[in-house]
C-alpha cells in the first residue's frame, strides 16, 4: 500500500483560491494523526519528463503554460491560476500518477496519489476547472508506451465530468472512461449526458452517469452496482485508475450531491474487489473536513488491516481476511460494503429520476455492453 505525496505540490498556490494547499495538507495531516500512519508507504514522486507530458497535451499548450509560469503566472482563466511556480508542481503532479502507476505494476495492491494541481478537466490543449495537465491521461499513455498495456478504464467520481479526460480519450476504443457526476445542466463544465458516447472507434466507450442534484449514498451505490459489474467484467481491463474526488460529500460548497463517508468507504472496496491493484488519483474536494475525513474512509477501505490488530501473530493464524475483520470489528469502526449497502439500498429510497437514467444508460450502451 503506498501513498504519493511530496511537500512541494504547496508550491502552486493561492490562499484566496478554493483549491489551495489546505486541501492535500488537510488528508496528510489526519492522515499523521491515525494509528496506522506509520504502516503507509509513503513515496515522493519524480517531475514527468517532457516527452511524457507531450503524449498527451500539444507542444504550445505545454509551451504556453511555461512561458506563462516564468512570467509570474496569474489567471489562466476565470477559474485556473498559476503561479510562478506552478509549472514545476504541474509537472510533479502528474509525475505523482505515474509513480502511483509504476508501483501498481510493480506489485504494490493499490496506490494513491495525493496531489495538486488536479488533472480531469484538463484537456489536450487547454488549462481550465483547476486543472493545468491532465494527470490520470498521462499516466495512461506512460503505461501503454512503457509496459505495452493495451486496455484501460478510469472511474472517476468527481461531482463534475471530466471533460479534458473525456475528450483525449474520446475515439479511443482501449480506455474505456466512466464518470458519474451531478447533472451537467447544473453543474460545471455543462458536459456529461449520457449521449456522449465517444465517437469513432471509441464510440461506446465514454460512459457517463449523470445523476440529479439531491442524489445520495443509496442513489449511488445502487446505480453503480448495476453499472460497474457487468461493464467491467466485459470490457475486461489490465489497468484500473480511480479518479479519486470528495466533492460529492453533502458539505462540499461546489456542488448538491449528497454523498457521506460511507459512500467512499464502499467504492474504494467494490473497486479493489474487482481490480486489485487499483491506481487512484486525487481530484476535488473542497470542504476540509469532509475532504480528510472521506479521503481516510476511501484509503482504510483499500486495506482495512490498517485499522485492525497489531498482533501480527494473530494475524497470521487467521487466513481468511474478512474472518480476521469479523474477528476484530470491535476494534474499528470499519464497515464492510455488504453492511454499507445493507444501511442504504434497504431503508434508503432510490428515486425514479435515478431509475430512468439507469435505464436510459442501458438503451443508449445495449450495442456495447451487456447490463
Amino acid at each position: 500500500m503506498a501513498i504519493v505525496y511530496s511537500p512541494e505540490y504547496n508550491r502552486h498556490q493561492d490562499k484566496f483560491h478554493i483549491e489551495n494547499k489546505a486541501r492535500t495538507d488537510a488528508i496528510m495531516n489526519n492522515l499523521s494523526k491515525q494509528s496506522f500512519f506509520n504502516k503507509l508507504n509513503i513515496i515522493a514522486p519524480n517531475r514527468a519528463d517532457l516527452n511524457h507530458v507531450l503524449s498527451v497535451h500539444t507542444p504550445e499548450h505545454v509551451n504556453f503554460i511555461d512561458e506563462f509560469c516564468k512570467n509570474g503566472g496569474g489567471n489562466i482563466d476565470f477559474d485556473t491560476y498559476a503561479t510562478s511556480q506552478s509549472y514545476q508542481t504541474a509537472l510533479l503532479s502528474a509525475g505523482g500518477a505515474i509513480k502511483a502507476a509504476q508501483l501498481v505494476l510493480n506489485g504494490e495492491y493499490w496506490a494513491f496519489s495525493i496531489s495538486r494541481p488536479p488533472g480531469h478537466h484538463a484537456t489536450s490543449n487547454k488549462s481550465m476547472g483547476f486543472c493545468i495537465f491532465n494527470n490520470g491521461a498521462i499516466a495512461v499513455e506512460y503505461l501503454r508506451k512503457t509496459y505495452g498495456l493495451e486496455r484501460f478504464c478510469i472511474v472517476d467520481f468527481d461531482v463534475h465530468y471530466g471533460n479534458g479526460t473525456a475528450e483525449i480519450f474520446y475515439n479511443d476504443p482501449n480506455v474505456l472512461y466512466i464518470s458519474i457526476h451531478q447533472d451537467p445542466r447544473t453543474l460545471f463544465p455543462g458536459k456529461g449526458f449520457i449521449n456522449e458516447q465517444g465517437s469513432a472507434d471509441g464510440k461506446g466507450y465514454n460512459l457517463n452517469i449523470p445523476l440529479p442534484p439531491g442524489s445520495n449514498n443509496a442513489d449511488y451505490i445502487w446505480i453503480l452496482k448495476e453499472i460497474l459489474g457487468p461493464v467491467l467484467k466485459e470490457f475486461n481491463p489490465q489497468i484500473v485508475f480511480a479518479e479519486a474526488s470528495f466533492d460529492g460529500h453533502l458539505n462540499d460548497p461546489l456542488s448538491r450531491i449528497e454523498l457521506t463517508e460511507d459512500f467512499y468507504s464502499w467504492i474504494g472496496q467494490y473497486l479493489i474487489e474487482k481490480h486489485p491493484g487499483l491506481i487512484s488519483l486525487l481530484e476535488g474536494g473542497y470542504d476540509l473536513k469532509a475532504l480528510a475525513n472521506s479521503s481516510l474512509s476511501f484509503i482504510v477501505s483499500m486495506d482495512p488491516y490498517l485499522f485492525l490488530s497489531e498482533n501480527k501473530n494473530e494475524k497470521s493464524n487467521i487466513n481468511d481476511k474478512f474472518s480476521y475483520l469479523q474477528i476484530n470489528k470491535s476494534k474499528t469502526k470499519y464497515k464492510f460494503k455488504e453492511e454499507i449497502e445493507k444501511e442504504y439500498l434497504e431503508k434508503l429510497y432510490i428515486s425514479p429520476e435515478v431509475k430512468k437514467i439507469l435505464s436510459s444508460i442501458k438503451d443508449n450502451f445495449s450495442p456495447y455492453f451487456k447490463f
